[in-house]
């Protein structure tokens, strides 16, 4: 499908130039305009700028970015210099970027301004890196004090020869380093290939959401997150589209303003995010205006059938829900515009094989429940410095998941849960994310996650969590009634044995609900 020399900037963004569309508007954020002849040159100088630093090719780039152009600066500027982006969350603790400075051995890294002072303490201590890259700051005067090893990325942009800048690559060298949101421990690094991201551009972004030229495209998660890279970044620069960035934290109220103001047509989003935006939607004396959107995306967590249909009948804008993973780039699952069908997470995207199989790899038929595999040239080669567990996993082309699945006779996917979060209720199996469903089928249940705890004899019982809409009292009236609503319309068994009330669900830094910390509260 690609050549054997191949670089994914080139394929992604210097690709506009040749097109003609140097001019077009390809990035938008707070009042900066960015055209795509812009980003080629800004990467491009910036590539040349690491080289002339040091950086050699396939070494490693820590990108600890928030969104805003700069982002596109580091991750197209990191691939034409031939060496490998590792994206990580600008709002990590101290402690957790040292940690990942050592797992990568980054030799640069970019950064936000407001991270300057905790690289200055961390470089001493990380024999690897040897510059640090400072975004942020118009001018000299708005710049923060720099301490030794680290530049100014306007100024290294400004400074630095102009003219096309792209290493000559491989197809199969590495490109980057897309990390797992593991529910325990240090999260994983997939390693990927520049073909594998290509790939999935082809097959997801073109094949199955038919994004095209005039698609503005704008996202919930966070670009430092491979879900956002693809959607907010690598696909609409595939097809010479735009995208809109905010640096600030994603609420349902900045969504909508910025849904009314910039106008996208794809909205990427997640299922928690499109819960509390249609509460709020509800609540509101008059709906907001959503005309411009063709099409939201939902991943990462279990989208409930209930919540879609009520997103449907309230907002009108079609969700695709799907799956994806950081061991596949991206989804490779996914309902499809005008052929969604609510519960289910779709159909396999042209190029993937998924199979639902039993304990032993033998595939199962409709309507049973098994193991998801998946088969794709997007597929990661390892996991780094995780040589079991990338055994078990990587397994030539196919991936070997975590989740539980079933398949209807038409082809479409169904979720099951994550085999590890599956609780054994009186010798039972009982799924959380069902009694989820239930619960929120319930009027007053804005939001809800069920975990289990250890009761007072050390048996396993389903928890419930539970946001309610406005007007509907959290007490011990409304807790009873829910119980007795699961117990009801799907068993006895499976009824949630406590039931707490937030004011909201805590969130990890992909959005999804952090179930960890819900399993710890007291």
């Amino acid at each position: 499908m690609f050549p054997e020399r191949f670089n994914l900037a080139r394929y992604l963004l210097e690709h506009n130039l040749e097109a003609g569309r140097g001019d077009k508007l390809a990035l938008r954020w707070r009042d900066e305009a960015h055209t795509y002849a812009g980003l080629c040159a800004a990467s491009s100088r910036l590539a040349r700028a690491m080289v002339e630093l040091g950086l050699r090719q396939e070494e490693r780039v820590l990108i600890a970015l928030s969104d805003r152009p700069e982002f596109s600066h580091a991750f197209f500027g990191t691939l034409k210099a031939g060496a490998v982006f590792t994206m990580v969350n600008p709002l990590n603790e101290e402690a957790a970027l040292a940690d990942l400075l050592e797992y990568t051995r980054a030799r640069i890294a970019i950064i936000d301004a407001e991270l300057a002072p905790v690289f200055e303490r961390l470089a001493p201590k990380a024999p690897h890196l040897l510059h640090t890259i400072v975004a942020g700051g118009a001018s000299s005067k708005e710049r923060p004090e720099l301490a030794h090893g680290q530049h100014a990325l306007l100024d290294l942009v400004q400074q630095a020869p102009a003219g096309e800048f792209c290493v000559d690559t491989h197809l199969h060298d590495v490109a980057g380093w897309l990390f797992t949101s593991g529910s325990t421990g240090r999260p994983k690094a997939a390693v990927h290939f520049h073909e594998d991201f290509a790939f999935n551009v082809e097959q997801y972004a073109k094949g199955v959401l038919g994004i095209h030229e005039s698609d503005v495209t704008a996202g919930v998660p966070k670009l430092f997150f491979g879900y956002a890279t693809g959607t907010n970044l690598m696909f609409p620069f595939a097809v010479g589209g735009s995208t809109v960035l905010f640096s600030e934290r994603s609420t349902p109220e900045r969504l909508f303003d910025l849904i009314e103001e910039e106008r996208p047509t794809i909205l990427t989003s997640v299922p928690t995010m499109i819960g509390r935006m249609l509460a709020l939607e509800e609540e509101a004396s008059a709906p907001r205006d959503l005309a411009s959107l063709r099409l939201v995306l939902s991943a990462g967590e279990k989208l409930p059938e209930a919540l879609q249909v009520r997103w449907q009948e309230r907002c009108g804008v079609e969700i695709l829900d799907g799956i994806g993973s950081a061991e596949l780039f991206h989804i490779y699952i996914s309902n499809r515009p005008g052929a969604v069908r609510p519960g289910s997470l779709g159909q396999a995207v042209p190029g993937y094989e998924p199979m639902v199989v039993d304990e032993d790899g033998r595939e199962l038929p409709a309507g049973e429940t098994g193991r998801l595999i998946v088969r794709g040239e997007s597929a990661g080669l390892c996991y780094w410095q995780a040589h079991a567990a990338s055994k078990e996993t990587f397994r030539g082309d196919t991936v070997w998941s975590g989740d539980l699945f079933r398949r209807d006779a038409d082809g479409y996917y169904y979720c099951e849960g994550r085999a590890d979060e599956l609780l054994k209720v009186g010798g039972r199996w009982v799924a959380p994310h069902e009694v989820e469903e239930c619960l929120l089928r319930h009027d007053a249940v804005a939001q809800a996650a069920v975990v289990g705890f250890t009761d007072g004899e050390g048996l396993v019982k389903p928890r419930a969590f539970i946001v309610c809409h406005g007007g509907h009292s959290s007490d011990e009236l409304l807790a009873a009634a829910l119980q007795t609503w699961v117990k009801e319309d799907l068993a006895p068994h499976k009824y949630p044995r406590r039931v707490d009330f937030l004011v909201d669900l805590p969130k990890n830094d992909r959005g999804k609900v952090n179930r960890r910390a819900l399993r710890e509260l007291e």
